[in-house]
């Protein structure tokens, strides 16, 4: 009996991370917590957390991967995963913990530039409104 699989592709903006075939089962994080995903799975959509991406061929077995936010679509035999960035790595602790450095202070980054560019905003619309009127 032949053996089921899935074909992984995982995308960065501007590079191929990682292209697998031979996937027997994937497991990433969602907001509502880890998902499975096996070769029979019916197609899906997932919107990925920063976390940890599992997946184990028959080659390389368990393979871990931390991966920042993204998108996860499953469509027949191909699994794409397209995330902002990604670090592979053998010891689950050490990408953990680089999940928690990188990806999830870049939030934080994030939301102070937002915060910066809205008061930048604001201080535009003001002095624009304010010739406006003026």
């Amino acid at each position: 009996m032949e053996t089921l699989s899935m074909q992984l592709k995982i995308f960065l903006p501007f590079q191929i991370f990682a292209e697998k075939i031979g996937v027997l089962r994937i497991v990433a994080e969602t907001s509502a917590g880890s998902f499975g995903i096996l070769p029979r799975r019916l197609d899906c959509v997932a919107a990925l957390v920063p976390g940890i991406l599992l997946f184990e061929t028959e080659e390389d077995g368990e393979v871990y991967v931390a991966v920042d936010e993204g998108v996860l679509v499953k469509r027949g035999r191909d699994v794409l995963v397209s995330v902002r960035n990604a670090i592979g790595g053998d010891d689950l602790g050490l990408l953990h913990a680089a999940v928690d450095r990188e990806f999830r202070n870049l939030d934080e980054q994030e939301q102070s530039v937002r915060l910066a560019l809205a008061k930048m905003e604001s201080v535009f619309i003001r002095r624009f409104v304010g010739t406006q009127h003026g």
